[in-house]
C-alpha cells in the first residue's frame, strides 16, 4: 500500500475483490466451506465481492456459482469485463503485430505459448506442460492448432515453462521489450501473462470504481502473485498470503495465512470482518 494512503476502517469497506488461484481457491483449486461462509458474512455486512483471474471469465464458474456472485466479474487478468453469465461488459485485446510479437518471444526463450482469442484458448500441443492441469482448472479444452493463425481478438498470451528462473527472464525481457505498450507479469511462477496495456489488476479496481461508483479506497484486494500487486497498490486495503514471496508480502498492508490454511477465510475474517 503506498505509504500515504490511509487504510479504510471496517464500516468504510464496500467492496472485496479476489484472486482466485492460489487465493480463494487452494492449491487443488477447492473452494472451502470456510471461504464461502466468509463471503456470505460479507454480504450480510453490506459489503460486495468480485474476482479476479488470468482464468477466461468461463474457466471461473467453478467459484461464481457457490459463491452467488453478483457482481462484475474480471477475467484475462481484467482483459475482459463481464457480468455473471458471462456477457461482456467490456473487453481489452491485444494488436495482432503486438500478438505476433510476444509470441516470438515466447518461444525464443524455449517456453511454450498459449493464445486466448476471443472465447477461444488455442495451443499448440494438448500434451504440453500444464495443458491438460489447465483444462481440468478451467473446465474446458484448448483448440490445438497454430497459436499464430487467429490474433484478431488476442485478450490474453501465456508463456508456459517449469523452468522458473527461464520464467522471471522471460517477464523481465517482455516488459524490457513491450515497455508500456503491453503488460506482462507473472500470475503463476510457471506462467508469465501478457494482456493489453490497460488489462491488469491495478486496472480492474479503477473499471469497479468506475462501473459501481465505490471508490477505491474503499476496496479490499487479496492475492498472491507478482500481478496482484498492482490492485494491491490501488486499493485502500491489501492482504497477501502466506505463500506469497516477501517482495508481494511487502507490498500488501496484511499479510494472512497460506491459501492451504484458509489464508483468505482468513484475512476475511480478521482484517475485514474485525474478529477476534
Amino acid at each position: 500500500m503506498p505509504q500515504d494512503a490511509v487504510k479504510p476502517s471496517a464500516d468504510q469497506i464496500r467492496l472485496v475483490l479476489a484472486d482466485v488461484d492460489g487465493t480463494l481457491v487452494t492449491k487443488d483449486k477447492i473452494l472451502t466451506p470456510r471461504a464461502i461462509r466468509a463471503v456470505e458474512r460479507l454480504r450480510e455486512r453490506g459489503i460486495l465481492f468480485t474476482i479476479t483471474s488470468g482464468r477466461p471469465p468461463k474457466g471461473m464458474k467453478m467459484v461464481i456459482d457457490p459463491l452467488k456472485i453478483s457482481e462484475p466479474i474480471a477475467g484475462f487478468n481484467g482483459g475482459m469485463m463481464v457480468r455473471p453469465d458471462f456477457t461482456v461488459i467490456e473487453a481489452r485485446t491485444l494488436p495482432a503485430d503486438t500478438a505476433r510479437k510476444v509470441i516470438g518471444i515466447i518461444r525464443d526463450h524455449k517456453a511454450d505459448p498459449w493464445v486466448y482469442n476471443g472465447n477461444d484458448w488455442i495451443v499448440s500441443n494438448a500434451d504440453a506442460a500444464h495443458v491438460a492441469r489447465e483444462q481440468w482448472t478451467v473446465k474446458f479444452p484448448p483448440v490445438v492448432g497454430n497459436v499464430e493463425e487467429k490474433l484478431d481478438q488476442v485478450v490474453k498470451i501465456t508463456g508456459v515453462s517449469d523452468d522458473l528462473d527461464l520464467m522471471k527472464r522471460l517477464e523481465h525481457d517482455l516488459q524490457q521489450a513491450l515497455g508500456d505498450t503491453a503488460s506482462a507479469a507473472l500470475s503463476q511462477p510457471y506462467y508469465v501473462d501478457v494482456t493489453n496495456r490497460d488489462a491488469n489488476k491495478g486496472g480492474v479496481v479503477m473499471t469497479l470504481e468506475r462501473l459501481l461508483g465505490i471508490p477505491a479506497a474503499q476496496m479490499v484486494t487479496l492475492g498472491d502473485q507478482p500481478n496482484d500487486v498492482l490492485m494491491f497498490r490501488k486499493s485502500g486495503m491489501s492482504i497477501a498470503m502466506g505463500q506469497a514471496s516477501p517482495e508481494v508480502q511487502k507490498q500488501a498492508t496484511y499479510v494472512s495465512t497460506s491459501c492451504e490454511e484458509e489464508g483468505f477465510a482468513n484475512g476475511i475474517e480478521k482484517y475485514v470482518l474485525g474478529d477476534a
